[in-house]
């Protein structure tokens, strides 16, 4: 019977009688060396095809933002306008979601001399201005045509490197799987078994943690297209933020909210220049986050406030339209751009009118801060607030909650004003604390305040009670004190008016 020795061909074996070393070299030496050389062969292999795989990955991104760039060019062909205008607005068009802009990871040791990896974006842009350079320099008379052919050559280079790239992956890939080497060892057949308790423990609640957040009256309107709609924020929201955790949060709050130098690299590009702003977010999508525009609107009040009227503005412009490239979408950086850049489009007026208005708050509230300063240097009249207090000595302010469960019609309503008050007032009330429900009030405007406790006094939620004083302590007689000092200016003073009314 003959033996078929075949399936050990792939392997990479010698022995001392194969090696033919120098008379003048150590016969050991020469084996590690060879050794050395065929691990060395390998590792270079292997990090050839990791290369290969890498950059076809990348080509195969670059097609397919081509072919949308020379679609979206045509599409553009019967639109009036400049051939390089129809080309940067089919590049907008063609952007896609900035997510999927940023190339993946390379492969440790592939392209290590490269330290940055640029954006598919930015080899777009790039690409771009190589083929505008070959039709300046061919000096066609058909600029768009010229365009439009320049991009197919690229298209049709890289595709022929991908074929290339293809088979030279495939020889290197058949000489590694050649020979048998201890990475193609695997383990063929394993299995284990677990037993598992029939009892389930019972799961552990999680521990509460301190949420920082506001509870917005109209949480829809941040649903809307920002470009349809400008809606303003309530200013009441402040009353419904712990205590706790505004304290907590305060640094980080404050930290968070500074500008980026990103931010403000990106604020000091000039109003209109929206090709710079589109390729700077392109090449740092980071700056879109919600922070950035919160900075650059605080940065435009510290502008406003030393009289830079223009650099304030031109921050209010930059952060609503990190704003609003935001709130628009997976898309929303290249459906902002292709609005914004169509001549005659509802969204230029909106976001212009939206710019203009946040502009005026941010300067009307700059003149009120410089006018309060003004008239009060010392800054020692502080900030108008409303709060509750006893006015005659020997009276108490209770605090009433209303049962939830009661059938009087009465408390029923009082009950109804009290659920529709936000959450932060009604725990405050829930307490019984004076100084609690003051917290609160101190946060609301003048005119919120006063609606509050009218709702108050109308529901019963607030009785003057006299109080009972302790005379035999030493704080109850200096109440008591205070009382009859009290009251004997009121006589005084009635008497004053006795004496001058002539009837």
């Amino acid at each position: 019977m003959s033996l078929n020795y075949s399936k050990w061909d792939n392997l990479e074996l010698s022995d001392d009688s194969d090696i033919e070393e120098h008379p003048n070299v150590d016969k050991r030496s020469f084996i590690r060396a060879k050794q050395n050389q065929i691990h060395q062969e390998r590792l270079q292999r292997k990090h050839q095809i990791e290369t290969l795989k890498y950059e076809r990955i990348i080509n195969d991104g670059l097609l397919l933002r081509i072919n949308k760039l020379i679609t979206a060019l045509r599409a553009l062909e019967a639109s009036e306008g400049e051939a390089d205008g129809l080309v940067f607005q089919a590049l907008i068009e063609s952007a896609g979601d900035p997510a999927d802009d940023q190339p993946p990871p390379r492969p440790e040791g592939v392209h290590a001399h490269v330290k940055d990896q640029p954006t598919f974006s930015r080899m777009m842009a790039t690409l771009v201005d190589q083929v505008k350079k070959e039709v300046d320099a061919s000096k066609t008379e058909d600029r768009y045509d010229g365009f439009v052919t320049g991009l197919k050559q690229h298209l049709a280079k890289v595709e022929d490197l991908q074929g290339q790239l293809l088979v030279k992956l495939a020889e290197l890939e058949q000489e590694a799987g050649r020979k048998i080497t201890s990475d193609s060892i695997r383990t063929g057949f394993n299995s284990s078994s677990v037993s598992k308790g029939d009892k389930k423990p019972p799961p552990t609640k999680p521990q509460a943690e301190a949420v920082k957040s506001s509870e917005l009256l109209n949480p829809h309107a941040l649903k809307r297209d920002p470009l349809k709609h400008a809606d303003s924020i309530s200013s009441g929201a402040e009353a419904d933020i712990d205590e706790g955790a505004e304290d907590e949060g305060k640094g980080d709050d404050e930290e968070r909210i500074e500008p980026s130098p990103t931010g403000k690299r990106f604020a000091s590009i000039k109003l209109g220049d929206y090709r710079s702003c589109l390729q700077f977010i392109s090449e740092n999508p980071s700056v879109v986050a919600e922070r950035e525009t919160d900075g650059l609107l605080l940065e435009a009040f510290r502008n406003q406030n030393v009289g830079k009227d223009e650099l304030a503005r031109q921050c209010v412009h930059q952060a609503l339209l990190l704003q609003y490239c935001r709130q628009l979408g997976r898309d929303g950086v290249g459906l902002f751009f292709k609005r914004i850049t169509t001549k005659g489009h509802q969204a230029q007026k909106v976001f212009q009118d939206d710019v203009n208005q946040t502009y005026a708050r941010i300067r009307t509230r700059s003149q009120e801060m410089a006018a309060e300063t003004a008239n009060d240097p010392d800054n020692s009249g502080g900030v108008e607030q409303i709060q509750l207090h006893a006015v005659e000595p020997g009276t108490a302010i209770n605090i009433v909650v209303p049962q939830a469960d009661s059938e009087d019609p009465v408390e029923k309503k009082a009950r109804e004003t009290f659920t529709s008050f936000p959450p932060g007032l009604r725990r405050a009330l829930e307490t019984g604390s004076l100084d609690e429900v003051n917290k609160v009030l101190g946060k609301m405007s003048v005119e919120e305040a006063e609606e509050v406790v009218g709702q108050l006094g109308e529901g019963g939620m607030l009785s003057l009670e006299e109080q009972i004083i302790d005379a035999t302590t030493e704080e109850g007689q200096s109440k008591l004190k205070e009382i009859e000092a009290h009251e004997k200016e009121k006589t005084q003073e009635a008497g004053v008016q006795l004496t001058e009314d002539p009837e």
